[in-house]
Protein backbone atom coordinates (compact mmCIF):
# COMPACT_ATOMS: atom_id res chain seq x y z
CA UNK A 1 0.00 0.00 0.00
CA UNK A 2 1.00 3.84 -0.24
CA UNK A 3 0.75 5.88 2.89
CA UNK A 4 -0.35 9.14 1.32
CA UNK A 5 -1.37 11.30 4.08
CA UNK A 6 -2.09 11.53 7.92
CA UNK A 7 -4.20 9.35 8.78
CA UNK A 8 -5.14 6.65 11.11
CA UNK A 9 -5.64 3.39 10.34
CA UNK A 10 -6.12 -0.59 12.04
CA UNK A 11 -4.25 -2.80 12.26
CA UNK A 12 -4.15 -6.74 14.36
CA UNK A 13 -7.53 -4.40 16.07
CA UNK A 14 -5.46 -1.55 17.25
CA UNK A 15 -5.52 2.05 15.97
CA UNK A 16 -2.21 2.98 14.09
CA UNK A 17 -1.45 6.65 14.03
CA UNK A 18 0.52 6.62 10.37
CA UNK A 19 2.70 9.98 10.03
CA UNK A 20 3.08 11.38 6.64
CA UNK A 21 5.13 9.37 4.51
CA UNK A 22 6.48 11.00 0.58
CA UNK A 23 8.57 8.24 -0.05
CA UNK A 24 6.20 5.77 -1.31
CA UNK A 25 6.44 1.79 -0.69
CA UNK A 26 6.25 -1.04 -3.23
CA UNK A 27 2.83 -2.20 -4.23
CA UNK A 28 1.58 -5.17 -3.34
CA UNK A 29 3.92 -7.40 -6.18
CA UNK A 30 7.03 -6.56 -4.61
CA UNK A 31 8.43 -5.08 -8.30
CA UNK A 32 6.24 -1.73 -8.69
CA UNK A 33 6.60 1.29 -7.16
CA UNK A 34 3.86 4.42 -7.20
CA UNK A 35 5.37 7.96 -7.52
CA UNK A 36 3.48 10.43 -5.71
CA UNK A 37 3.17 13.76 -5.49
CA UNK A 38 5.22 14.97 -2.83
CA UNK A 39 4.18 17.72 0.48
CA UNK A 40 3.94 21.21 -1.17
CA UNK A 41 3.90 23.31 1.56
CA UNK A 42 1.87 24.18 4.74
CA UNK A 43 -0.27 26.88 2.77
CA UNK A 44 -0.53 24.96 -1.01
CA UNK A 45 -2.96 22.11 -1.11
CA UNK A 46 -2.67 21.50 -4.29
CA UNK A 47 -1.03 21.87 -8.31
CA UNK A 48 -1.06 21.58 -11.68
CA UNK A 49 0.54 18.58 -13.18
CA UNK A 50 2.58 20.87 -15.54
CA UNK A 51 5.15 18.40 -17.62
CA UNK A 52 6.15 14.86 -17.60
CA UNK A 53 9.90 14.78 -17.52
CA UNK A 54 10.14 11.35 -18.80
CA UNK A 55 8.52 9.11 -21.07
CA UNK A 56 7.13 5.54 -20.09
CA UNK A 57 9.74 3.12 -21.41
CA UNK A 58 12.59 5.65 -19.89
CA UNK A 59 15.00 4.41 -17.52
CA UNK A 60 15.35 6.62 -13.76
CA UNK A 61 17.62 6.75 -10.75
CA UNK A 62 16.32 6.86 -7.05
CA UNK A 63 15.07 10.49 -6.26
CA UNK A 64 15.70 11.46 -10.68
CA UNK A 65 12.69 14.39 -11.13
CA UNK A 66 10.07 12.37 -13.77
CA UNK A 67 7.63 15.26 -13.63
CA UNK A 68 6.94 19.01 -12.19
CA UNK A 69 4.47 20.47 -10.34
CA UNK A 70 3.39 23.97 -10.74
CA UNK A 71 1.84 25.66 -7.72
CA UNK A 72 0.56 29.65 -7.37
CA UNK A 73 4.23 29.86 -5.65
CA UNK A 74 6.84 27.55 -6.92
CA UNK A 75 7.33 24.69 -9.50
CA UNK A 76 7.84 21.69 -7.27
CA UNK A 77 9.60 18.71 -8.62
CA UNK A 78 7.83 14.71 -8.55
CA UNK A 79 10.92 12.55 -7.46
CA UNK A 80 11.20 8.74 -8.12
CA UNK A 81 11.02 6.51 -4.93
CA UNK A 82 13.16 3.97 -6.74
CA UNK A 83 15.89 2.99 -9.34
CA UNK A 84 13.75 1.49 -12.65
CA UNK A 85 11.95 1.54 -15.76
CA UNK A 86 8.27 3.58 -16.02
CA UNK A 87 5.79 1.45 -16.66
CA UNK A 88 2.85 3.82 -17.82
CA UNK A 89 1.46 7.44 -16.03
CA UNK A 90 -1.58 7.39 -14.44
CA UNK A 91 -2.28 10.95 -14.48
CA UNK A 92 -2.34 13.81 -17.38
CA UNK A 93 -0.76 16.75 -17.94
CA UNK A 94 -2.89 19.52 -17.28
CA UNK A 95 -4.32 17.98 -14.26
CA UNK A 96 -4.61 18.94 -10.94
CA UNK A 97 -3.51 17.12 -7.93
CA UNK A 98 -2.94 16.81 -4.40
CA UNK A 99 0.09 15.69 -2.19
CA UNK A 100 -0.35 11.77 -2.26
CA UNK A 101 -1.97 11.87 -6.28
CA UNK A 102 -0.40 8.69 -7.49
CA UNK A 103 1.20 9.73 -11.12
CA UNK A 104 3.44 6.83 -12.97
CA UNK A 105 4.05 3.27 -11.38
CA UNK A 106 7.89 2.93 -11.75
CA UNK A 107 9.12 -1.45 -12.11
CA UNK A 108 12.05 -1.85 -10.17
CA UNK A 109 13.62 -4.60 -12.27
CA UNK A 110 12.59 -3.08 -15.78
CA UNK A 111 10.20 -6.02 -16.57
CA UNK A 112 7.43 -4.03 -15.73
CA UNK A 113 6.70 -2.20 -18.73
CA UNK A 114 7.11 -5.79 -20.60
CA UNK A 115 5.12 -8.01 -18.49
CA UNK A 116 2.11 -5.48 -18.52
CA UNK A 117 2.26 -4.11 -21.66
CA UNK A 118 1.68 -7.41 -23.64
CA UNK A 119 -1.77 -8.43 -21.91
CA UNK A 120 -3.08 -4.91 -22.89
CA UNK A 121 -1.97 -5.32 -26.37
CA UNK A 122 -2.77 -8.79 -27.02
CA UNK A 123 -6.48 -7.66 -25.47
CA UNK A 124 -6.42 -4.65 -27.91
CA UNK A 125 -5.35 -7.13 -30.73
CA UNK A 126 -8.16 -9.38 -29.93
CA UNK A 127 -11.20 -6.90 -30.38
CA UNK A 128 -10.51 -5.73 -33.99
CA UNK A 129 -11.00 -8.99 -35.88
CA UNK A 130 -14.32 -10.28 -36.24
CA UNK A 131 -15.30 -13.77 -36.31
CA UNK A 132 -16.40 -14.76 -39.22
CA UNK A 133 -19.87 -16.74 -39.95
CA UNK A 134 -22.96 -15.50 -38.34
CA UNK A 135 -21.80 -12.36 -36.88
CA UNK A 136 -20.56 -11.49 -40.01
CA UNK A 137 -24.62 -11.54 -41.44
CA UNK A 138 -25.80 -9.62 -38.21
CA UNK A 139 -23.68 -7.23 -38.29
CA UNK A 140 -24.84 -6.33 -42.17
CA UNK A 141 -28.50 -5.37 -41.49
CA UNK A 142 -27.82 -3.23 -38.85
CA UNK A 143 -25.47 -1.19 -41.58
CA UNK A 144 -28.33 -1.28 -43.81
CA UNK A 145 -30.51 -0.40 -41.25
CA UNK A 146 -28.41 2.81 -40.36
CA UNK A 147 -29.57 4.71 -43.77
CA UNK A 148 -33.32 3.84 -43.03
CA UNK A 149 -33.23 5.05 -39.96
CA UNK A 150 -31.81 8.49 -41.04
CA UNK A 151 -33.92 9.12 -44.03
CA UNK A 152 -36.95 10.77 -42.00
CA UNK A 153 -34.90 13.17 -40.90
CA UNK A 154 -33.89 14.04 -44.22
CA UNK A 155 -36.89 16.96 -44.87
CA UNK A 156 -36.04 18.48 -41.75
CA UNK A 157 -34.98 22.02 -43.46
CA UNK A 158 -31.35 22.75 -43.10
CA UNK A 159 -29.70 25.35 -41.10
CA UNK A 160 -29.40 28.93 -42.45
CA UNK A 161 -25.71 29.45 -44.09
CA UNK A 162 -23.55 31.18 -41.73
CA UNK A 163 -21.19 32.74 -43.87
CA UNK A 164 -23.61 35.83 -44.49
CA UNK A 165 -22.20 39.10 -42.44
CA UNK A 166 -23.28 42.61 -42.45
CA UNK A 167 -21.46 45.30 -43.37
CA UNK A 168 -21.07 46.72 -40.16
CA UNK A 169 -19.65 43.68 -38.43
CA UNK A 170 -16.10 44.24 -36.80
CA UNK A 171 -13.62 42.09 -38.69
CA UNK A 172 -11.61 39.97 -36.29
CA UNK A 173 -8.57 37.86 -36.82
CA UNK A 174 -9.03 34.29 -38.07
CA UNK A 175 -9.10 31.81 -35.59
CA UNK A 176 -6.52 29.77 -36.79
CA UNK A 177 -4.53 33.21 -35.85
CA UNK A 178 -5.45 33.08 -31.98
CA UNK A 179 -3.51 31.26 -29.62
CA UNK A 180 -5.16 30.24 -26.19
CA UNK A 181 -2.82 29.16 -23.61
CA UNK A 182 -4.14 28.59 -19.89
CA UNK A 183 -3.01 31.05 -17.58
CA UNK A 184 -0.28 29.45 -15.32
CA UNK A 185 -0.77 28.90 -11.43
CA UNK A 186 1.67 31.10 -10.22
CA UNK A 187 0.17 33.92 -12.98
CA UNK A 188 -2.99 33.58 -11.47
CA UNK A 189 -1.16 34.34 -7.79
CA UNK A 190 0.28 36.92 -8.66
CA UNK A 191 -2.93 38.51 -10.25
CA UNK A 192 -5.01 37.91 -7.82
CA UNK A 193 -2.56 39.37 -5.00
CA UNK A 194 -1.71 42.77 -7.30
CA UNK A 195 -5.60 43.11 -7.41
CA UNK A 196 -6.24 42.56 -3.74
CA UNK A 197 -3.33 44.69 -3.04
CA UNK A 198 -4.99 47.87 -5.22
CA UNK A 199 -8.69 47.08 -3.70
CA UNK A 200 -7.37 46.57 -0.03
CA UNK A 201 -3.98 49.58 0.41
CA UNK A 202 -4.93 53.75 0.26
CA UNK A 203 -1.84 53.35 -2.27
CA UNK A 204 0.32 56.58 -2.66
CA UNK A 205 3.21 56.92 -4.79
CA UNK A 206 6.13 59.52 -4.36
CA UNK A 207 8.98 60.00 -6.49
CA UNK A 208 12.50 61.32 -6.06
CA UNK A 209 16.09 61.61 -8.49
CA UNK A 210 19.25 60.51 -7.47
CA UNK A 211 22.65 61.42 -8.92
CA UNK A 212 24.53 57.96 -9.38
CA UNK A 213 27.68 59.63 -9.76
CA UNK A 214 29.59 58.49 -6.68
CA UNK A 215 28.01 54.98 -6.15
CA UNK A 216 29.05 53.98 -9.78
CA UNK A 217 32.46 55.71 -9.04
CA UNK A 218 32.72 53.43 -6.02
CA UNK A 219 31.92 50.48 -7.95
CA UNK A 220 34.24 51.45 -10.96
CA UNK A 221 37.09 51.58 -8.54
CA UNK A 222 36.78 48.57 -6.60
CA UNK A 223 35.26 46.56 -8.77
CA UNK A 224 38.38 44.06 -9.41
CA UNK A 225 39.49 44.46 -5.72
CA UNK A 226 35.88 43.08 -4.66
CA UNK A 227 35.70 40.12 -6.74
CA UNK A 228 38.96 39.20 -6.18
CA UNK A 229 38.49 39.11 -1.77
CA UNK A 230 34.28 37.77 -1.98
CA UNK A 231 34.43 36.35 -4.96
CA UNK A 232 31.38 38.44 -6.56
CA UNK A 233 31.22 40.97 -8.22
CA UNK A 234 29.86 44.62 -6.78
CA UNK A 235 26.41 45.56 -8.32
CA UNK A 236 24.08 48.59 -7.70
CA UNK A 237 21.88 46.27 -5.75
CA UNK A 238 23.93 46.06 -2.67
CA UNK A 239 23.85 49.85 -2.77
CA UNK A 240 20.34 50.18 -2.91
CA UNK A 241 19.59 47.84 -0.20
CA UNK A 242 21.56 48.86 2.15
CA UNK A 243 20.35 52.55 1.72
CA UNK A 244 16.83 50.89 1.96
CA UNK A 245 18.11 49.38 5.59
CA UNK A 246 19.13 53.27 6.34
CA UNK A 247 15.94 54.24 5.38
CA UNK A 248 13.46 51.75 7.52
CA UNK A 249 15.62 52.31 10.39
CA UNK A 250 15.06 56.00 10.38
CA UNK A 251 11.71 55.89 9.56
CA UNK A 252 10.72 52.39 11.29
CA UNK A 253 6.79 53.13 10.53
CA UNK A 254 7.78 52.16 6.68
CA UNK A 255 8.84 48.74 7.77
CA UNK A 256 6.08 48.15 9.83
CA UNK A 257 2.56 46.75 8.50
CA UNK A 258 -1.41 46.84 9.86
CA UNK A 259 -2.94 43.65 11.65
CA UNK A 260 -6.66 44.65 12.40
CA UNK A 261 -6.51 47.86 14.63
CA UNK A 262 -3.17 47.24 15.76
CA UNK A 263 0.42 48.26 13.71
CA UNK A 264 3.01 45.86 13.96
CA UNK A 265 6.89 47.32 13.85
CA UNK A 266 9.12 45.06 12.78
CA UNK A 267 12.67 45.30 14.65
CA UNK A 268 14.35 43.08 12.03
CA UNK A 269 14.88 43.95 8.20
CA UNK A 270 13.94 41.37 5.70
CA UNK A 271 13.86 42.95 2.15
CA UNK A 272 12.24 40.76 -0.69
CA UNK A 273 13.72 41.48 -4.15
CA UNK A 274 11.30 41.04 -7.26
CA UNK A 275 12.66 38.76 -9.84
CA UNK A 276 11.02 38.33 -13.16
CA UNK A 277 11.19 34.75 -14.42
CA UNK A 278 9.79 33.08 -17.48
CA UNK A 279 6.76 31.71 -15.59
CA UNK A 280 5.82 34.89 -13.81
CA UNK A 281 7.11 37.78 -10.60
CA UNK A 282 8.66 35.88 -7.60
CA UNK A 283 9.74 37.75 -4.99
CA UNK A 284 12.55 36.00 -2.50
CA UNK A 285 13.33 37.44 0.58
CA UNK A 286 16.93 38.74 2.10
CA UNK A 287 16.64 38.25 5.47
CA UNK A 288 18.24 39.78 7.98
CA UNK A 289 19.41 42.82 5.76
CA UNK A 290 20.45 44.93 8.13
CA UNK A 291 23.29 42.58 9.92
CA UNK A 292 24.56 42.24 5.86
CA UNK A 293 27.47 43.84 4.39
CA UNK A 294 27.82 44.46 0.57
CA UNK A 295 29.27 41.11 -0.25
CA UNK A 296 27.18 39.21 1.77
CA UNK A 297 24.09 41.02 0.42
CA UNK A 298 25.47 40.48 -3.35
CA UNK A 299 26.26 36.76 -2.25
CA UNK A 300 22.79 36.42 -1.40
CA UNK A 301 21.43 38.23 -4.32
CA UNK A 302 22.62 35.73 -7.01
CA UNK A 303 22.23 32.43 -4.79
CA UNK A 304 18.46 33.68 -4.64
CA UNK A 305 18.29 35.06 -8.40
CA UNK A 306 19.85 31.55 -9.65
CA UNK A 307 17.02 29.50 -7.68
CA UNK A 308 14.05 31.81 -8.91
CA UNK A 309 15.51 31.75 -12.85
CA UNK A 310 15.68 27.79 -12.37
CA UNK A 311 12.83 26.93 -10.48
CA UNK A 312 14.31 25.46 -7.43
CA UNK A 313 13.31 28.08 -5.03
CA UNK A 314 11.03 27.13 -2.06
CA UNK A 315 8.30 28.48 -0.62
CA UNK A 316 9.86 29.31 2.92
CA UNK A 317 12.69 31.39 0.50
CA UNK A 318 9.65 33.83 -0.19
CA UNK A 319 8.04 34.18 2.87
CA UNK A 320 8.14 36.81 4.86
CA UNK A 321 9.98 39.84 3.55
CA UNK A 322 8.67 43.37 5.69
CA UNK A 323 9.36 45.30 2.32
CA UNK A 324 10.57 45.21 -1.33
CA UNK A 325 12.94 46.32 -3.85
CA UNK A 326 12.06 46.14 -7.66
CA UNK A 327 14.41 47.22 -10.09
CA UNK A 328 12.54 47.73 -13.38
CA UNK A 329 15.35 49.49 -14.79
CA UNK A 330 17.06 47.01 -15.95
CA UNK A 331 14.48 46.39 -18.64
CA UNK A 332 14.94 49.93 -19.32
CA UNK A 333 11.74 51.36 -17.37
CA UNK A 334 12.33 55.29 -16.93
CA UNK A 335 9.41 55.68 -14.33
CA UNK A 336 6.51 53.67 -12.91
CA UNK A 337 4.82 53.55 -9.70
CA UNK A 338 5.13 49.69 -8.21
CA UNK A 339 2.23 48.14 -6.41
CA UNK A 340 2.70 47.06 -2.60
CA UNK A 341 3.65 43.23 -2.27
CA UNK A 342 0.67 42.03 0.59
CA UNK A 343 1.08 42.15 3.67
CA UNK A 344 4.01 44.60 3.50
CA UNK A 345 3.34 48.75 3.43
CA UNK A 346 5.79 49.42 0.89
CA UNK A 347 7.85 49.43 -1.97
CA UNK A 348 10.61 50.82 -4.00
CA UNK A 349 11.07 50.98 -6.97
CA UNK A 350 14.45 51.63 -9.10
CA UNK A 351 14.65 52.55 -12.63
CA UNK A 352 17.22 52.86 -15.71
CA UNK A 353 19.98 55.15 -15.56
CA UNK A 354 20.23 58.41 -17.49
CA UNK A 355 22.35 60.87 -18.17
CA UNK A 356 20.75 64.28 -18.27
CA UNK A 357 22.04 67.65 -17.72
CA UNK A 358 21.84 68.67 -14.51
CA UNK A 359 23.11 71.92 -12.50
CA UNK A 360 25.79 71.14 -9.98
CA UNK A 361 27.89 73.85 -8.38
CA UNK A 362 25.89 76.52 -10.95
CA UNK A 363 26.95 74.99 -13.97
CA UNK A 364 24.66 72.67 -16.74
CA UNK A 365 26.97 69.45 -16.74
CA UNK A 366 25.64 66.26 -17.68
CA UNK A 367 25.05 63.55 -15.00
CA UNK A 368 23.77 59.55 -14.68
CA UNK A 369 20.39 59.74 -12.88
CA UNK A 370 17.58 57.56 -11.31
CA UNK A 371 14.14 58.02 -10.61
CA UNK A 372 13.20 56.12 -7.27
CA UNK A 373 9.71 55.51 -6.51
CA UNK A 374 8.18 54.66 -3.18
CA UNK A 375 4.38 53.12 -3.11
CA UNK A 376 2.94 53.03 0.48
CA UNK A 377 0.31 52.41 2.08
CA UNK A 378 -1.21 56.20 3.04
CA UNK A 379 -3.82 53.88 5.85
CA UNK A 380 -0.16 54.05 8.12
CA UNK A 381 2.26 56.03 6.38
CA UNK A 382 2.08 59.67 6.27
CA UNK A 383 3.68 61.62 3.35
CA UNK A 384 6.13 63.19 6.00
CA UNK A 385 8.02 59.55 6.64
CA UNK A 386 7.40 58.58 2.83
CA UNK A 387 9.33 61.93 1.66
CA UNK A 388 12.18 61.51 4.35
CA UNK A 389 12.63 58.04 3.35
CA UNK A 390 13.33 58.54 -0.19
CA UNK A 391 15.33 61.25 1.13
CA UNK A 392 17.47 59.01 3.05
CA UNK A 393 17.71 56.89 -0.02
CA UNK A 394 18.61 59.81 -1.96
CA UNK A 395 21.61 60.68 0.82
CA UNK A 396 23.01 57.67 1.09
CA UNK A 397 22.99 56.54 -2.50
CA UNK A 398 24.59 60.33 -3.79
CA UNK A 399 27.32 59.69 -0.53
CA UNK A 400 27.98 55.83 0.09
CA UNK A 401 30.10 57.35 2.79
CA UNK A 402 27.28 58.48 5.20
CA UNK A 403 26.79 54.47 5.82
CA UNK A 404 30.36 54.12 7.59
CA UNK A 405 30.03 57.22 9.49
CA UNK A 406 25.98 56.72 10.52
CA UNK A 407 25.07 60.02 9.43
Amino acid sequence: MTCLMHRVFTFNNQAVDILPQWRLFSTESGDLVDAVVPFMGESITDGTLATFLKQPGDRVEVDEPIAQIETDKVTIDVASPEAGVIQKFVAKEGETVEPGTKIAVISKSGEGATHVAPSESAGEKAAPPPPTGKVEEKQKPKAEAAPVAEKPKAPSPPPPPPPKRSATEPQLPPKERERRIPMTRLRKRVAARLKDSQNTFAMLTTFNEVDMTNLMKLRSDYKDAFVEKHGVKLGLMSGFLKAAVSGLQNQPIINAVIDGDDIIYRDYVDISIAVGTPKGLVVPVIRNADKMNFADIEKEINTLAKKANDGSISIDEMAGGTFTVSNGGVYGSLLSTPIINPPQSAILGMHSIVSRPMVVGGNVVPRPMMYIALTYDHRLIDGREAVFFLRRIKDVVEDPRRLLLDI
